[in-house]
């Protein structure tokens, strides 16, 4: 971290000897000095939006934006922080705002129909996503119009965007996991077990596909778990999940067993396995 702000310095300490001996090109220099706050400010950026604290980001974006309310690199650094700040209502807002700038192009609206979906806007984002022409074709979009048609029950739209937006990406984990909850709450539990463990071959630690993995095939009263990489912690909340749905396919003995097995396995006190298996045992 300490070469970028050096190279800076000298940069600036250049200028500055520049402008000693040459006092008509002060403009230029001037010139010069905003161009190297702009590097600045864009490596600012990118640690903001990546592993700053959220709050402060939002803070950061909103100040910079005061002071140049035409940036739109620095508008969609605002939204985007609002969204990882957990604030889409704000994030929509500025966004908004953004459609409205001279520079905007059809990325904003994906962004802006991320956003309505985080707030709970369906039909709006439904609205905003009809307005991209289908020649823009990204992994963002067909994410969200996946999401939108599975919201509709559609499911014959849902399945064709899920599989357009895995298409585009190189690590379709995520999408693919949404892609199986979908099937999953269709009651097309082999369906769903499939593409949880496809999503698994792509990021073999992602918990949540391990865990609707092993619902998908308790649903279908499998009751062992899966052959995945899981730490003994996380076997021990599989083994859990499993236990509450078998209870919930009335195999009760199985999911005492289960539920014990998660106690005796977890490393530590597991007190919600000790107070399932104890209401079950009331």
């Amino acid at each position: 971290m300490r070469h970028p702000i050096s190279l800076t310095a000298a940069l600036l300490g250049s200028l500055a000897l520049t402008a000693c001996s040459q006092p008509q090109n002060s403009a230029e220099v001037q010139r010069a000095i905003k161009s190297v706050n702009v590097i600045d400010e864009s490596n600012l950026s990118d640690i903001m939006l990546t592993v700053g604290d959220p709050k402060e980001a939002v803070a950061y974006f909103q100040k910079t934006a005061a002071e140049n309310p035409d940036r739109i690199d620095i508008l969609r650094g605002l939204a985007k922080s609002h969204v990882r700040a957990g604030q889409p209502t704000q994030a929509v807002a500025v966004w908004d705002k953004i459609l409205a700038h001279p520079e905007a192009n059809m990325d904003d609206r994906v962004s802006l129909a991320d956003a309505l979906i985080r707030a709970n806007e369906w039909p709006r984002a439904e609205a905003e996503l009809n307005k991209i022409p289908p020649t823009h074709e990204t992994f963002e979009r067909y994410r969200l119009e996946a999401m939108v048609a599975d919201s509709k029950k559609n499911w014959k739209k849902a399945d064709s965007f899920y599989e357009i937006a895995a298409g585009l990406t190189t690590k379709p984990a995520g999408v693919l996991n949404n892609w199986g909850f979908s099937k999953l709450s269709r009651k097309e539990y082999g369906a769903a077990e499939k593409l949880f463990a496809q999503a698994l071959t792509y990021d073999p630690g992602m918990f949540t596909a391990k865990n609707n993995l092993v619902m998908s095939r308790g649903a279908q009263r499998k009751y062992d778990l899966p052959v995945i990489d899981m730490t003994q912690t996380e076997r021990a909340e599989l083994l859990y999940t499993m236990g509450l749905t078998a209870v919930k396919q009335g195999d009760v003995t199985v999911g005492k067993g289960l539920l014990q097995n998660a106690i005796d396995t977890h490393p530590q006190h597991f007190e919600a396995a000790v107070r399932s298996l104890a209401a079950l045992e009331g």
